[in-house]
């Protein structure tokens, strides 16, 4: 059955950072939502892109070669095998478009790696 989803709603869900949540899943894709805030690991993802669009706030992608600040309805899209960290000196709503086998820190794996994405 097919319903609308109200973003919003689903991030007042959670609070914690870092963790993406799991709102849709469409042709091996799987829409995230998660909260950024703080620097995130150095890594890449050897088979994905990702999509990053931000909901609230603003978000730093680095590179290893540049800096992009993306703002609120802007989008980055992440090609497969670059090396890149997000850092969100203040909280950041961030929506998520990726292939579900898609591991939040790549071709890393520290504290913050979420193997296991709950569903909201």
């Amino acid at each position: 059955m097919t319903e609308k989803i109200d973003i919003k709603e689903k991030f007042k869900a959670f609070s914690d950072h870092w963790n993406p949540r799991i709102i849709g899943e469409l042709n091996g894709q799987h829409v995230k939502l998660a909260k950024f805030f703080g620097e995130f690991v150095w890594h890449h993802h050897e088979k994905e892109d990702e999509l990053f669009l931000v909901i609230k706030g603003r978000l730093l992608m680095k590179f290893r070669d540049k800096d992009v600040w993306i703002e609120e309805g802007e989008v980055i899209i992440v090609p497969a095998k670059v090396e890149h960290m997000p850092v969100a000196p203040e909280e950041v709503h961030v929506l998520l478009f990726e292939p579900a086998s898609t591991l939040n820190t790549g071709n890393v794996v520290e504290k913050r790696t979420r193997k296991d994405l709950k569903k909201i």
